[in-house]
């Protein structure tokens, strides 16, 4: 699995390693749908010789397989090609298993029951990221994730754990602007300079409110994502980055 030159779209390969046939399929015909080609594999023994035979771009990886283990696939991944991404896909939603997989070295992490759409914005993320995407991932740069958070740009759209988050104009605005800062703590001044304009000198509690507003929904009955660092401003950071 050596590293080649950015593919054209139609040439991005994606394995997709889960023993759930329905689950691949609906994959599969997703994956091809953007374009891309697919490769099911049922095991993780499966998923190597795959990966070994085709040299995928990216891997959408199930956590429990019937032989191998999805942290133990995962490791040998990485041992093999150290800059493959790798999207776990797994039913275990407990913290600790999350930050098994991510400390091994999976780039993002979906648990079960998932939003289709949003796996393929991961996807699209990773690839994006990974310069495997060429021409098509460019295009969409518009689409930001973070944690379970997807903002998606050309069409306004926001999803928390694949549940649409309604959000105003400004709204929008501002948390576009945080999660283009992630974990960077950004001040009052910046958020105005950003999110609105240099009219406004800063006096008042406008982005405050707007803050408050926005956290009641992003963070609403969910581990929080926006935090305010007292005497300096607000930072957004994945609910399970302990910062």
């Amino acid at each position: 699995m050596s590293d080649t030159p950015t593919p054209a779209p139609g040439e991005i390969r994606v394995l997709i390693v889960d023993d759930e046939p329905e689950l691949t399929e609906l994959l599969s015909v997703a994956v091809s749908a953007a374009g891309w080609q697919p490769f099911v594999a049922r095991d993780g023994y499966g998923a190597l010789r795959t990966a070994r035979a085709h040299g995928p771009h990216a891997v959408v990886l199930d956590g429990m397989l019937p032989d191998l283990d999805g942290i133990q696939v995962l490791r040998r991944l990485r041992y093999e090609n150290a800059r493959l991404p790798v999207l776990m896909l797994t039913a275990r939603d407990a913290v600790e298993h999350r930050l098994d997989g991510l400390a091994t070295g999976a780039d993002d992490y979906v648990t079960k029951p998932f939003s289709l759409e949003e796996v393929m914005l991961r996807l699209r993320a990773l690839l994006r990221r990974s310069g495997a995407g060429g021409p098509a991932a460019a295009a969409d740069e518009g689409v930001r994730v973070l944690g379970d958070l997807v903002l998606v740009e050309r069409t306004r759209e926001v999803r928390r754990g694949g549940t649409p988050v309604p959000l105003t104009a400004k709204e929008f605005d501002l948390l576009r602007f945080l999660m283009d800062h992630p974990r960077q703590v950004l001040s009052k001044t910046q958020i105005l300079d950003h999110v609105w304009n240099s009219s406004f000198d800063g006096s008042g509690n406008l982005v405050e409110v707007y803050v408050y507003g926005l956290r009641a929904k992003i963070d609403k009955e969910r581990r929080p994502m926006i935090h305010t660092v007292r005497g300096a401003g607000y930072v957004i950071r994945a609910a399970d980055d302990e910062g």
